[in-house]
């Protein structure tokens, strides 16, 4: 039963550490387009639109 808990436990961890690892492979790409300054605009202004979208959407979906 004690090694049952052992395993129980790990469980949380190898989320936490696969969890990174994703998180870190999707923002790599991300990361090598701002070395280029032409798509280093482009990308800003995209982040940028997005989330104002986004934020407008919310608001009209609040209702406020």
């Amino acid at each position: 039963m004690n090694e049952f808990w052992k395993n129980v436990i790990r469980y949380p961890r190898f989320f936490v550490s696969s969890l990174a690892g994703l998180i870190l492979i999707i923002i790599t790409p991300i990361k090598n387009l701002f070395k280029v300054p032409k798509l280093r605009v482009v990308l800003i202004l995209g982040l940028s639109l997005s989330v104002c979208t986004l934020y407008f959407i919310i608001l009209n979906m609040t209702g406020f």
